[in-house]
């Protein structure tokens, strides 16, 4: 779209101009972003339509990508581990039963961090028979 309404070059029309809101409402339409994220991405690229959407693209992937954990690359690996307390192997071992999801494998790992406190803590309290013991023992 052009800055001026009267220029209708090629030049003009793939650069996208913020003192203007009917450009400004057109290109975050088009590129499906607000028009505050358009206005950031034009500061930090440039007023190339091209370079904008290219960036965008780029952002959207990087957001998606960040919640997946990549069991092939070590340092992510070391990075999950550290963030979820976990050695490496269980870590793989809980992205191989419910997926790549960081949040569905901090639930996963959650969950059974909750059921082994249960499982010690019905450990520790002592039954009928412990009880009867002691009571031999002592007398």
């Amino acid at each position: 779209m052009a800055d001026n309404r009267k220029k209708r070059g090629g030049a003009d029309r793939g650069l996208i101009a913020l003192s203007e809101p009917y450009e400004v409402a057109y290109w975050s339409k088009k590129m499906k972003i607000t028009p505050a994220k358009l206005k950031a991405a034009v500061k930090k690229v440039g007023h190339s339509a091209r370079n904008v959407e290219a960036y965008i693209k780029l952002q959207k992937h990087k957001a998606s990508d960040r919640a997946r954990i990549a069991v092939s690359q070590p340092y992510e690996v070391s990075y999950w581990s550290k963030k979820f307390n976990v050695t490496p192997g269980r870590l793989k071992a809980a992205v191989a039963a419910v997926g790549h999801s960081s949040k569905a494998v901090g639930a996963h790992l959650a969950r059974r961090k909750a059921a082994k406190k249960t499982k010690k803590s019905a450990r520790k309290t002592p039954g009928k028979t412990t009880k009867k013991r002691a009571k031999k023992k002592a007398a």
